[in-house]
């Protein structure tokens, strides 16, 4: 009898327990001056969703190097917490994360604050009857918990906090789309499935001293589908707007001076590169939107912020999420219409500026004794207004021809490129059998290989041009038609001179080294045979005569001959994928 009467107690003391389960952080009982660890992500998720049992879920969506979960809490007060639930209704879904880069923390714990306040009613007022908030207090869970008290030396608080970069020393704020990183493939796993219309990543600043507390930047605004640009810049002004009123001085772009600690060199806005979070979601028809809070405002001041902002995007996605998504949708349609139509893999800054005034504070650049170079020291108890020049002016750099059909890519490369095509959630399709025709194939007149290894990899800057020629690929190779959603996201990962394509990340570069030659004593007696050609005869002496390079490389003069000989390796320089304008 004595179980039953336990049983019986323990299930009356639940309720009771569940509601004494704090929902606070260490930080906000600290009062902002330290963070917890890991540990808290994992009590409060469970906890939140013990306390909201309807309206709160605790997932874990992935497992890092290291052997933690990776946490994500689901919010609705619409009876939707699963991604199935989510699309059947039709709700917008808006992605939140905090700790990218794990030393900048305000996003994990101005996320906590703000989804108890949401719950409780005192913040964004009905917004999770609208949409569903997933948020991820910790991305970078491992660099977390490398703690310590100076991982971040620019930075005012909290007391202790985590390391930039992952156990593996990856940088996950710039593997989107090379996705190298197990908490990448995790987080593009969560993404795949649920879709995010909007995407909020939290950081702090790096850089000078100055009076502006946080900058938004969002795209679509500069660049991917014009439709969805008017999406982006409403979020954009929106929420600057609403942190304006709240008394912060809100910047639309990244406070890093152009030349390196000198304010008067101004401000240069951009479009990143898809390496990044909010350069990688618009090639998925989505929003993405950066957080960046000045990392000299003290940590109290940060959350706060940051808290504010997040608050912001769910009032607005509760408002114009259902415009927004259509919006969406209709990019996803459009996208898959790009076919044969030019489109930008880069974006500049045009050279003219025009001159902002920018909250700054009065400084003084002296020669320094420590470094031998000039030194900016900044007054912050007395505020000054900067007259720098801003280039915002962004306009398209490297433009190409989406192909008329799509890719293909041979066998040979066809496992490791469909494993990354499939992580991105991109189309394609194996070939039953062998291809020939006509295709474009990219040979590369110049190349340049990195100096030293980025993220493990050493990158390849290539310059050429599609051709067209006759090609063929085997059976097993892949077809990735441009006709998709994520056409642009093919792009980017496909094309040679994209900024963050596989090409750039060295994964092709073996197609651009060199690996058979000809001996000098061979090359000489082909060369004397290939002179009775009065054609090769002309063009060589037409060469002495004009490149003096050429007349001194014995070398070089050589392998004039040799590229012309049957034994030359036709495939040196060749990108081995091809673009078609019929599908196989």
């Amino acid at each position: 009898m004595l179980r039953p009467l336990f049983a019986t107690l323990l299930l009356a003391l639940a309720p009771l327990a569940n509601a004494q389960t704090p929902l606070t952080t260490v930080a906000e009982r600290s009062g902002f001056i330290e963070t917890g660890r890991y540990e808290e992500v994992t009590t409060l998720c469970d906890a939140f969703a013990r306390r909201y049992p309807k309206a709160v879920r605790c997932t874990t969506f992935g497992t890092t190097p290291e052997g933690r979960p990776m946490k994500a809490l689901v919010a609705s007060t619409s009876g939707a917490l699963t991604p199935e639930q989510a699309q059947r209704r039709g709700l917008p879904v808006v992605l939140v994360q905090g700790g990218i880069h794990a030393g900048e923390i305000d996003g994990k714990d101005a996320g906590f604050l703000a989804l108890r306040e949401v719950l409780e009613g005192n913040a964004a007022t009905g917004a999770l009857d609208k949409l569903v908030w997933v948020f991820v207090p910790v991305f970078n869970v491992d660099g977390h918990e490398r703690f310590g008290a100076w991982n971040r030396p620019n930075q005012r608080g909290p007391k202790e906090m985590g390391w930039r970069t992952t156990a593996q020393n990856y940088n996950l704020n710039r593997d989107y789309l090379k996705a190298d990183t197990p908490e990448m493939q995790a987080m593009l796993h969560l993404v795949q499935r649920w879709d995010p219309l909007v995407t909020v990543d939290l950081h702090a600043t790096n850089g000078a001293q100055f009076e502006h507390d946080i900058s938004i930047q969002v795209e679509p605004v500069h660049a991917g589908d014009a439709g969805l640009r008017k999406a982006g810049l409403a979020l954009r002004t929106g929420v600057i707007d609403d942190l304006a009123k709240q008394g912060s001085l809100p910047l639309p772009y990244y406070p890093s001076f152009v030349v390196n600690d000198d304010p008067t060199s101004g401000f240069e806005d951009s479009v990143p590169p898809p390496r990044f979070s909010h350069g990688y979601y618009l090639l998925r028809n989505r929003i993405a939107m950066l957080v960046e809070t000045h990392s000299w405002k003290a940590y109290p001041v940060r959350v706060r912020v940051t808290r504010n902002t997040v608050v912001s995007v769910l009032e607005h996605v509760a408002r114009e999420g259902a415009s927004w998504q259509a919006a969406a949708k209709q990019a996803d349609i459009a996208a898959a219409s790009l076919g044969g139509r030019s489109e930008p893999l880069t974006y500049v800054a045009a050279p003219t500026a025009r001159t902002v005034d920018f909250r700054g504070y009065a400084y003084t650049r002296t020669m320094s004794e420590v470094s031998g170079a000039p030194m900016t020291r900044y007054d912050e108890t007395t505020p000054q207004i900067w007259k720098v020049p801003l280039k915002d002016d962004i306009r398209p750099g490297i433009v190409v021809d989406a192909p008329g059909a799509g890719y293909l890519v041979p066998a040979a490369e066809a496992s490791w490129v469909a494993a990354v095509l499939k992580t991105h959630g991109v189309e394609y399709r194996l070939l039953g059998k062998a291809w020939q025709g006509d295709a474009d194939a990219f040979r590369a007149r110049k190349t340049r290989f990195g100096a030293g290894p980025v993220e493990t990899h050493q990158r390849l800057t290539v310059e050429g041009d599609w051709q067209r020629e006759t090609r063929g690929v085997p059976t097993g190779s892949l077809f990735v038609p441009i006709a998709q959603a994520k056409s642009r996201l093919v792009m980017a990962l496909l094309e040679p001179q994209a900024p963050d394509s596989l090409l750039a990340w060295g994964r092709f570069n073996n197609a651009f080294e060199r690996k058979e030659y000809m001996e000098d004593y061979v090359a000489e007696t082909v060369a004397r045979e290939m002179l009775q050609d009065p054609a090769v005869k002309a063009e060589f002496e037409r060469r002495l005569r004009d490149d003096k390079a050429f007349v001194a490389d014995p070398g070089a003069r050589l392998e004039f001959f040799y590229r012309k000989h049957p034994s030359w390796d036709e495939r040196y320089q060749l990108y081995p994928v091809l673009r078609v304008d019929t599908a196989p």
